[in-house]
């Protein structure tokens, strides 16, 4: 690495780590100033505000303004080199202008891994500290959902009507297992309870009804532990629950969940691939930044700050559309989800070429 490299990668970094850390300080103020009322409200202590809510909150906001901080770093340090003639001096010094991309893409290629072990490993285990933390220190009520279908294996099913997050326990469960031309098999029960300790499922109030050709058989009890071949994840699918997951987690939850016909893969490929593509979207705003703060304009980085900030929202509004139409519309997850990004390349390809003319 030549002088000039080290020079604007370390110049181009620590714009990055100033902007986004200082960022971060304003919102934790603003985000105390809303939040002292409730903490003094629960009566948590000071220490659990700093170590269990704030460490644990920081990274996902972190994690979420790395590209637009990426692409704001890059173009006020590239206004700033070409503002001071910096940018003539070193082309007119023999360096050729793809040259000059080499320590800008090194930069953004650390910072696009760094998003990478945030966004799949970090974040989720931060989340899950956080919500946890919220859950059992800062909220009043349960969290309940309702009325699930899964599949336990080829020819049985579960339903369960409503789903009590916090204490893993469910209310009006059945089971049934499917025959050539009936139900031959079927549990019903008021109440099912997950116990943690000895991963099995205890219903309470059950009855069970075996049907044959011959007839029926029915008993009933107060209590009775068994297995299924789902966990309490499966029961509490929503973003949230997403968002504590690890990558791999995701990957094998999306195995399960077209197992058992959950219905929700769909969503998790999404956010698997979202993951990817939104960090890898740091080059693309390195490449962008670049391409507009380049040239110097007369009326200083304001333009170049606003023209930026245009195209980044444009794409923020394309990732959300095309997210809305791989869920709900024929797009497929993958496709859906790295459009803005292919759609993007190409431009910053386009200006690119335009800048070095």
């Amino acid at each position: 690495m030549q002088v000039i490299d080290r020079y604007i990668f370390t110049k181009f970094l620590s714009a990055f780590f100033y902007a986004l850390i200082l960022f971060m300080a304003i919102i934790v103020v603003f985000d105390f100033s809303e939040n002292v009322s409730r903490f003094m409200d629960y009566k948590i202590s000071w220490v659990d505000v700093i170590f269990k809510y704030y460490l644990n909150w920081i990274p996902s906001f972190f994690n979420l303004f790395i590209p637009l901080f990426t692409f704001i770093s890059t173009i006020w340090f590239t206004s700033k080199l070409s503002s001071n003639n910096e940018i003539i001096a070193i082309l007119s010094g023999g360096v050729n202008f793809y040259r000059l991309l080499v320590p800008y893409l090194a930069g953004a290629l650390c910072i696009a891994l760094l998003a990478v072990l945030m966004s799949n490993v970090i974040v989720p285990r931060a989340t899950l500290r956080f919500e946890t933390f919220k859950s059992q220190s800062m909220s009043r009520y349960t969290k309940t959902t309702t009325n699930f279908h899964i599949r336990n294996s080829a020819n049985t099913y579960i339903y369960i009507d409503r789903w009590n997050v916090k204490d893993h326990k469910g209310y009006m469960f059945s089971y049934d297992e499917l025959g050539d031309a009936f139900v031959k098999y079927r549990i019903t029960a008021q109440e099912i309870i997950f116990n943690d300790s000895l991963n099995i499922w205890k219903l309470n109030n059950y009855t069970k009804r075996i049907t044959t050709h011959a007839g029926e058989k029915i008993t009933t009890g107060a209590s009775m532990d068994t297995l299924f071949n789902i966990t309490p994840l499966d029961l509490s699918q929503d973003e949230k629950v997403c968002e504590t997951m690890t990558f791999g987690e995701i990957l094998q939850y999306i195995r399960n969940d077209k197992e058992k016909g959950g219905g929700m893969s769909k969503f998790y490929i999404i956010q698997a691939h979202k993951r990817i593509a939104n960090s890898l979207g740091t080059i693309i705003m390195t490449l962008l930044g670049l391409s507009i703060a380049f040239r110097k304009n007369r009326r200083g980085i304001g333009v170049h700050l606003f023209f930026g900030i245009a195209l980044v929202f444009i794409f923020v509004f394309l990732q959300q559309i095309s997210t809305v139409f791989s869920i709900y519309g024929g797009f497929s997850p993958a496709l859906g989800t790295w459009v803005p990004n292919i759609i993007y390349t190409m431009i910053c390809v386009f200006m690119i070429w335009n800048c070095q003319k």
